[in-house]
């Protein structure tokens, strides 16, 4: 039962996250199942990418609702942090200080110039940012959305 449940714990939580994003954003998958829904659409549109090798074709010739210039991001880390990590961010954001978010900082890979930036944001825009500490979505897209509307951090926005 234990090992059964170990996996539910920890996996879990990032299917929230990898709801919101559909993994087989490109390719003949994403084609066949274009605005589908649920986690059945997704492993299907990915299998189907696999199956045929057709996504890397789409990202080389910019087919298949594929592009060429598409940036690899690793948001799923910042999520499972924020998720993992929720009171104790709150906690530091609200502060100003710590090392949840000196930590957040780094996964966002915010620049040193940048960072009192970053703390003061998330200082000011506690209250929206933590609306709800019980949802780590929730705070990823608050900050999210914190972070695009400033000028100076909005390139930071992707990460999240």
């Amino acid at each position: 039962m234990k090992k059964l449940l170990f996996p539910l714990v920890v996996f879990l939580p990032v299917t929230a996250f990898a709801a919101a994003n559909n993994v087989g954003s490109c390719g003949l998958g994403s084609k066949v199942f274009e605005g589908q829904k649920g986690v059945a659409p997704q492993v299907l549109a990915v299998t189907t990418n696999g199956t045929f090798g057709n996504q890397t074709f789409g990202i080389t010739s910019g087919t298949l609702g594929c592009s060429q210039d598409g940036v690899v991001t690793s948001a799923w880390k910042t999520a499972m942090f924020i998720d993992g990590n929720k009171s104790q961010l709150a906690r530091d954001a609200a502060s100003g200080q710590g090392e949840t978010l000196d930590a957040l900082a780094a996964l966002l890979k915010i620049d040193a110039q940048d960072k009192a930036a970053f703390v003061s944001l998330t200082k000011a825009r506690h209250a929206e940012i933590f609306a709800s500490v019980d949802s780590a979505e929730t705070i990823a897209t608050q900050l999210k959305a914190a972070l695009q509307s400033d000028a100076r951090l909005a390139k930071y926005a992707d990460a999240v």
